[in-house]
């Protein structure tokens, strides 16, 4: 089973969002199939088969959430972050500020879906095969 460590090795490793899909790749090889991360804390539960489960620790910056979320504003912000344009915390800042809550990634399907406050479902993205 994976460790909090080799998922923060595997994180380490990403400095923006074009980095995304090596990261996908390392967390299938360590048997994750799905986490899921919350904005305002930055934590994260991965899960692995046979409810294998993990969690990183909150980071001591707290984000405030909207409550009003902003569809366009977030997929700009998001575009821009796949492009490599604004590293991890940035993009963190700006879910915040779009009111983005969480998003989760499943790993069998390959997709990223984020939530806003009221768990209504903002965007779902395909993850591309590699």
């Amino acid at each position: 089973m994976f460790t909090v460590q080799q998922i923060k090795l595997a994180h380490s490793k990403v400095k923006s969002g074009a980095d995304f899909p090596n990261y996908i790749q390392e967390l299938i090889k360590l048997g994750v199939v799905f986490y899921e991360t919350y904005v305002d804390d930055g934590h994260t539960d991965y899960l692995g088969l046979e409810a294998y489960k993990v969690t990183t620790d909150s980071c001591s910056n707290k984000l405030v959430i909207n409550h009003v979320s902003d569809e366009t504003n977030f997929k700009i912000d998001l575009k821009a972050h796949q492009e490599g344009k604004t590293d991890y915390t940035t993009f963190c800042i700006d879910c915040a500020k779009s009111g983005i809550e969480k998003w989760s990634v499943d790993l069998v399907k390959m997709s990223c879906t984020y939530y806003d406050k009221a768990k209504n479902i903002i965007l779902v993205e395909s993850i591309p095969s590699f």
